[in-house]
């Protein structure tokens, strides 16, 4: 594992959809609108996208031109990612592999306790070729069965719970959890919060678990009361800091199982009076732009969401082909690696945990 002290965000060397899209002062997905041909496109945006993709010399269909001949892909991708940030970095990486390979990207939102499945079955009628699952979708037990069932190629994108027959693309979620918190360790603190995600999704287990074995490492012993339930919601998140925070023996630190959730720690402790990172260190968890659009910038574990949506798009359009030529599919599993993003949200204690007062007249 590799550790970037106060980096900042990697920047590609190429024009990206999501710099055409910027300069346009449109969404990526618009670009891809344009780029695709299609007609629900105001003449005035089209002109401006076709103006920065001239001025940036943005080249999206330079794959598309070395599959000469190939029929075209069209690939399915079902979000209900309650994470903002998240899915925007999801879906520009997607949408940037796609636009330059020959792929009808098919976008579907899946809205919360819709049922999945019936969403995908309308993908699977309207004649997509496969399906990419990001998280919470990538653990949806009825909608892996029903690709399984039809045959459709699919490419979960960061489960813990891989299925036999499907391929994956993820980060080991304990190991860098467990990194996490045994650099909050090292900087001086024992009483380390812990915000998990949602019971639904098998990351959120792998992040608790490791976060548990570091604590065993340092030696220190584990303390159910810091550990808060979250929702990778920034609301959950703020309910979690509440939580944390009201304990008779505050933490000096607080992991937070996603950006979100510990931006919204951050604005808890600034609510309190408290100073980030001299009185609570935060750390969060993906590395989205959340992480550095706020004050201090958070460290955290920097997830390459976007790379691996596109590396998820290339396996998948790799196993379209495939079931195009009736070979048979070996499912993949792609583990890329992750990195610790050292900035200005994380410093040693300088202060022994506080404990709590109790209201006047209490017992």
């Amino acid at each position: 594992m590799v550790k970037e002290q106060r980096g900042s965000r990697r920047q590609s060397g190429m024009p990206t959809i999501n710099d055409v899209a910027s300069l346009a002062g449109v969404s990526a997905m618009t670009v891809s609108r344009v780029i695709n041909g299609e007609k629900n496109v105001r003449a005035t945006t089209r002109e401006a996208v076709m103006a920065a993709i001239e001025a940036l010399n943005y080249a999206p269909n330079r794959a598309a031109q070395s599959l000469a001949g190939a029929a075209q892909i069209r690939m399915g991708l079902l979000y209900s990612n309650p994470s903002a940030s998240y899915l925007s970095e999801f879906l520009v990486g997607s949408l940037d592999q796609a636009s330059g390979a020959n792929i009808q990207l098919v976008v579907e939102k899946c809205e919360p306790n819709d049922h999945e499945a019936d969403v995908a079955q309308g993908l699977i009628k309207s004649g997509i070729d496969g399906l990419i699952l990001p998280p919470p979708l990538c653990d949806s037990e009825a909608v892996i069965a029903l690709l399984l069932e039809k045959g459709v190629p699919a490419v979960a994108v960061a489960t813990a719970r891989p299925a036999d027959r499907l391929s994956t693309v993820s980060v080991d979620d304990h190991r860098a959890s467990f990194e996490m918190t045994r650099y909050i360790a090292s900087l001086g603190h024992r009483r380390i919060g812990f915000i998990g995600g949602d019971d639904n999704l098998s990351a959120s287990e792998r992040r608790l678990t490791g976060y548990r074995d570091a604590l065993e490492a340092e030696g220190i012993a584990f303390d159910a009361d810091l550990v808060a339930p979250g929702l990778f919601t920034y609301r959950s998140g703020l309910d979690a800091a509440e939580r944390l925070l009201d304990v008779d023996v505050s933490p000096t630190a607080i992991f937070a199982s996603n950006d979100d959730m510990a931006a919204a720690t951050v604005a808890v402790a600034h609510r309190r009076g408290l100073d980030v990172p001299r009185d609570l260190t935060v750390c969060g968890y993906d590395d989205t732009i959340l992480a550095t659009a706020i004050w201090p910038e958070l460290t955290t574990v920097r997830q390459p969401v976007a790379d691996m949506s596109r590396a998820a798009i290339r396996l998948l359009a790799e196993e379209i082909r495939r079931h195009r030529e009736g070979k048979k599919i070996e499912p993949q599993q792609v583990v890329q690696d992750f990195t610790l993003m050292l900035r200005q949200s994380s410093a040693p204690p300088r202060r022994t945990p506080m404990r709590r007062r109790k209201p006047s007249g209490a017992a």
